[in-house]
């Protein structure tokens, strides 16, 4: 239901903290605005949100945050991915020790992204489920954040001379794993399938010190279908897309790990390629491997989706208008 405004005042007025926090023609409010679907009318230090009670109360709440963050530029990317933290109805510490939650200590990741930290409670959760298992399995829908945070994880490891190496593992299904017809040595035959794994790298460590890193086989890229008969000692391995292996790919993976290593397990069980006949390895991993002790399981839900904030919004009408039909 519409409320009565909320106002909001920022004193003494600090005009440079002002500008921050408006953005560039008001623009990070008006990312507020769209994704909290409430409107903004500013005088000065004065702010009146209108719209839903819940969602003006969030909108001022995501404004003091703000503000008291722009003491510097505020980028269009941290506007969202507060928005994102403010969405989140547990996204808070203070909201948590308030239900009598325990509250999580975050793990500071020595990555070249200061900012990079769990955006939800199970993110948060996830990253320390990494760092005090040598096996983690992460399950959950795109853009949770799985292979992101795992590539973080081994970037973190690498950096503090946890493991030698970080070796990039995913089962190149749409190729049938007939790699050798594809042109190219086998970096350059598997390269399409590791494509978002990159993307993480480039982003975590920057382009140079990445291609320094594959340059020295810091970092190594390896099909699942050439795994066979290797031990991976000292070395951060993640599978990435592994509700796309069999059982017995799976557990020949499972099987690779050596002394030192830790490994990262990432998959959408909703999203299986494989032929219909085919099990998918993932999935009987998480009822062979649940209560073995030393293995931790992340289960991420669309609450944990750390995208645009329009993506949810998206993700949302479409499944409302597939309900009708």
């Amino acid at each position: 239901m519409k409320s009565k405004p909320v106002e909001i005042s920022f004193s003494p007025a600090d005009n440079q903290r002002l500008a921050n926090l408006c953005g560039a023609l008001d623009e990070n409010l008006r990312q507020i605005e769209t994704v909290l679907d409430v409107a903004i009318a500013r005088r000065g230090e004065h702010f009146s949100l209108r719209g839903k009670s819940a969602q003006t109360l969030l909108a001022a709440e995501a404004l003091q945050n703000f503000y008291d963050q722009a003491q510097h530029h505020l980028s269009i990317e941290q506007i969202q991915l507060g928005l994102i933290e403010a969405m989140n109805p547990h996204h808070s510490k203070k909201h948590a020790a308030a239900g009598g939650a325990k509250e999580i200590v975050e793990p500071a990741l020595l990555t070249r992204r200061s900012d990079l930290r769990g955006r939800t409670p199970r993110q948060v959760e996830y990253l320390q489920q990494i760092q005090t298992h040598d096996i983690t399995f992460s399950i959950g829908p795109a853009g949770t954040g799985k292979t992101y945070l795992a590539v973080a994880s081994a970037v973190d490891a690498l950096e503090r001379d946890l493991v030698a190496r970080i070796v990039l593992v995913r089962p190149a299904v749409e190729a049938g794993e007939r790699l050798g017809f594809l042109p190219g040595d086998m970096v350059q035959k598997v390269d399409p399938y590791l494509r978002p794994l990159y993307d993480a790298l480039y982003d975590l460590m920057g382009f140079d010190k990445t291609s320094k890193q594959f340059e020295r086989s810091a970092i190594e890229v390896a099909p699942l279908a050439f795994m066979r008969g290797r031990t991976l000692n000292q070395s951060f391995i993640i599978l990435d897309e592994a509700q796309n292996t069999t059982p017995e790919q799976m557990k020949m993976f499972l099987t690779r790990i050596g002394f030192g290593s830790k490994a990262v397990v990432t998959g959408d069980i909703t999203q299986i390629d494989l032929a219909k006949h085919q099990k998918s390895g993932l999935v009987e991993a998480k009822k062979v491997l649940e209560k073995v002790r030393g293995i931790a399981f992340a289960n991420f839900d669309a609450e944990d989706v750390v995208r645009h904030p329009l993506v949810q919004r998206i993700v949302n009408a479409y499944e409302k208008y597939e309900k009708k039909e």
